[in-house]
């Protein structure tokens, strides 16, 4: 597969520079694409499992309080189902956490895309002071103490003194594993005309025809990993920056990156601040056109849906929901 077809299937540009390495080594559930590594960071097992422990241990935070899973857990579809997230000392955030399901196919991170990439993400929370308070520096000197790290982290790049770089490897190469697919949406594409009910198809075609959700809404991933401003908090007295605070181009004032619609009913509340409860005031929004402002996209449009219609694509959206993740699990042990 060419790597400009990977991208048109995961709704991204060719827009600059990256070398990915084929990974045949994860077998990706119905619907997705073939992984593509890193070229700095390729795929092993051994750095997969290190990610793991690493993504659900709490010593990464400065009281042993908070870990990756607190705010992305696999029982709350990778998020933590909270309008805004909690960290050390019980601080809130300012935003939601979006899922980490299906980062992989994702460039930039963040709601406001700034990080360039897993790794960078990763290093992102650990020295946020609201999020885990510690320091990249302090955290390494930590888990360096640990006896079991040594030795995982040995085995997994060939050295025990690794850095945070490596750290944040470890953790991006397990993200990369987490994949959500084989859905019934999945099931009946590929041709089991059972998989969707009759109200599910009906919302199919509301979605790709009438409100034309795929413009934003695109590809195996059902993102475009764009920014758009759809009006969510430019009415509040002080409105979330958005995208604007890393471009500083004030066409991107109220900018957030488009979320995948994989898993989409076990992710609520939605939008970047938590704002919409449920996937029913999500397609009023929509509906609606958005919350008008000078920035709003020129693809948020009044739909003028009926009430059926709007169920329908509802229904439709829960069909996204995939299989391919019931059998994730914390770890029970942790290295010492």
């Amino acid at each position: 597969m060419k790597f400009q077809n990977w991208l048109a299937g995961v709704g991204l540009a060719l827009t600059l520079p990256v070398v990915f390495l084929y990974g045949a080594d994860v077998k990706v559930p119905l619907g997705l694409l073939p992984l593509n590594w890193p070229a700095d960071n390729p795929y092993t097992v051994e750095k997969a499992e290190l990610g793991k422990l690493l993504y659900f241990d709490r010593r990464l935070s400065a009281d042993n309080t908070v870990s990756c899973a607190s705010c992305h857990d696999p029982r709350q579809g990778f998020t933590d189902c909270a309008p805004v997230s909690t960290g050390i000392k019980g601080q809130k955030g300012g935003r939601s956490a979006p899922t980490v399901i299906n980062r992989a196919y994702s460039l930039n991170q963040f709601w406001d895309g700034r990080a360039a990439s897993l790794e960078e993400q990763a290093k992102g929370p650990i020295q946020n002071p609201i999020e885990m308070g510690e320091t990249h520096e302090n955290v390494v000197k930590k888990l360096r103490a640990v006896k079991g790290y040594r030795a995982l982290f040995a085995k997994s790049f060939g050295t025990e003194e690794f850095t945070i770089d490596h750290l944040a490897k470890a953790i991006a190469t397990f993200e990369r594993t987490v994949l959500s697919g084989d859905s019934p949406y999945d099931r009946y594409k590929a041709g089991n005309k059972q998989a969707l009910t009759a109200e599910q198809i009906r919302g199919l075609d509301i979605y790709f025809n009438k409100a034309q959700c795929d413009k934003c809404h695109e590809g195996i991933n059902f993102t475009s990993n764009a920014y758009h401003n759809i009006g969510v908090g430019m009415d509040k007295p002080t409105p979330d920056e958005g995208r604007f605070a890393v471009t500083k181009n004030p066409a991107d004032v109220g900018a957030f990156k488009t979320p995948t619609l994989r898993d989409i009913a076990r992710t609520a509340p939605y939008m970047h601040d938590g704002s919409l409860k449920t996937l029913e005031e999500v397609v009023d929004l929509y509906d609606k056109g958005g919350v008008p402002n000078k920035n709003l996209s020129a693809d948020m449009k009044k739909l003028n849906l009926t009430l059926q219609e709007k169920k329908d694509l509802v229904a439709f959206l829960r069909s996204l929901n995939g299989e391919s993740l019931k059998a994730m699990q914390a770890p029970t042990k942790f290295p010492e």
